[in-house]
């Protein structure tokens, strides 16, 4: 990874003065998906991913909600956000433009492996979703760039590989598993049964039943247990599988009602407001 010098670290970069979002696979990484955006007012809905969700802000900032926690950050802050954790964003003061990129944990471990040349015995976390890593956040940027403008093979991968590595080095651990009470499985039982059946029309009470639980107290513990309500969850369920049936190449239209959605006006608002661009953006992506 390139040294970066804290006088770079601390140039900032022109403020944000119009709204785009650009999303690709990068096809080295085995499709990993890629996005860089600048926002003025678009405010993601709480949502999670099945991937890690990696990147830093170049200009402005954002408020986000990661496990209940709001925050702000900006130039100089990271974002290392586990598989499944719901976050949100909203753009901060005059808004913002950012780089992420979304490693599904197969991909991180191997890329862990292969730079330590050492077996991984463990799942990658990132016990702290916000940090703040100027020098990181540039060499993080610097990898990005590599990617979208199209790079040399040697150069980008070579760049991603190090940064990757170099994070998970900083900021990674191994994955600490909560010890179990009657009303943590009671919720599981909850979003499993949200998982099994995102694509037909779930009703509260029919989920309570699953659970023993009041539909108040579902609410509360799922909410309390996940950081979303359980018809969040369900949504944000629904956009998590239209992106794999999107990248299988199939049509808006046809996605929306196989997962679920009342019509694609519908399936379109929820989409982007977890992911930042249309479905259409996606799938040509």
């Amino acid at each position: 990874m390139q040294n970066v010098s804290q006088k770079q670290a601390a140039e900032a970069m022109p403020l944000v003065d119009v709204e785009m979002a650009r999303f690709w696979r990068a096809r080295r990484f085995r499709d990993m998906e890629c996005l860089s955006a600048s926002f003025l007012t678009h405010e993601y809905a709480p949502h999670a991913h099945d991937t890690f969700s990696i990147g830093a802000i170049e200009s402005g900032s954002q408020i986000a909600r990661v496990k209940g926690k709001r925050e702000e950050t900006g130039p100089g802050d990271l974002y290392l956000i586990d598989p499944g954790v719901v976050h949100d964003g909203a753009p901060g003061g005059e808004g913002y433009r950012y780089r992420m990129i979304y490693p599904d944990t197969t991909l991180l471990v191997d890329i862990l492996e292969d730079v330590s040349g050492k077996v991984f015995n463990a799942t990658p976390s990132f016990p702290k979703e916000l940090p703040r890593d100027p020098q990181m956040a540039i060499a993080f940027h610097a990898a990005h760039r590599a990617l979208e403008t199209g790079a040399g093979a040697l150069e980008s991968e070579e760049g991603m590989l190090q940064l990757l590595a170099a994070l998970f080095d900083r900021h990674g651990s191994a994955v600490i598993v909560p010890l179990d009470t009657m009303e943590r499985t009671a919720v599981a039982r909850a979003r499993d049964y949200l998982i099994e059946n995102f694509d037909t029309d779930i009703g509260l009470e029919e989920v309570a039943k699953v659970t023993g639980l009041s539909r108040a107290h579902l609410i509360r513990a799922f909410r309390k247990e996940y950081h979303i309500t359980p018809h969040a969850f369900l949504t944000d369920k629904r956009v998590r599988e239209a992106r794999k049936l999107l990248r299988a190449g199939q049509a808006p239209a046809d996605v929306a009602i196989q997962c679920g959605f009342a019509d694609q006006a519908h399936f379109t608002r929820h989409f982007k407001a977890r992911t930042g661009v249309t479905p259409g953006q996606f799938r040509a992506g």
